[in-house]
């Protein structure tokens, strides 16, 4: 019984000293993760308060919105600051809510509602005073430096338009 006992505890002893715990690469991963996470969170978060500096404090000079793939994709911060200021312009009170975020790998998901109501010109047409209200998944690409480099969105530029009551050109 002795020697049963000292076998189980040598078992044991050799198991215990075999099973690591995360790696030093795991930690390092899921330390970006939550950095990307953060940052992500921090630049939708700055809708709420249209600072668009703030929104695009982040993003690479050279990255890409591929918005919800409708229309051609925005190339560099300047042009896709300059769309954005165009639209935050046209529905001042652009604003989302309820975010969650979720990390993998380079990449960084983040759910919330948005919602505005059309005051002022936009693409020169005018305005309805209608309101839209939806749900987006917004989908954030990050380099090694936590800079976004890729953007891309869920939700539906058109039905948008369509609960505001916008004539959409088509950039098909």
């Amino acid at each position: 019984m002795k020697k049963l006992w000292i076998v189980a505890f040598t078992a044991l002893a050799f198991t215990a000293c075999n099973s690591s715990p995360a790696s030093s690469s795991d930690a390092t991963q899921q330390a970006k993760e939550e950095r990307n996470k953060r940052i992500a969170l921090a630049s939708v978060g700055s809708f709420e308060k249209g600072n668009l500096d703030s929104v695009f404090k982040d993003v690479a000079p050279d990255a890409i919105d591929y918005g919800e793939g409708s229309n051609p994709p925005v190339k560099g911060v300047d042009s896709a600051k300059n769309g954005l200021k165009t639209w935050m312009t046209a529905v001042p009170n652009f604003k989302g809510s309820d975010f969650v975020a979720v990390a993998d790998g380079d990449y960084v998901m983040v759910y919330g509602q948005w919602s505005g109501t059309w005051s002022k010109d936009f693409l020169g047409m005018k305005p309805t005073g209608r309101s839209f209200s939806m749900y987006d998944v917004d989908i954030f690409k990050f380099n090694e430096e936590g800079k976004i480099i890729e953007h891309r969105s869920v939700q539906s530029s058109k039905e948008a338009a369509r609960q505001l009551g916008m004539d959409m050109p088509n950039f098909q």
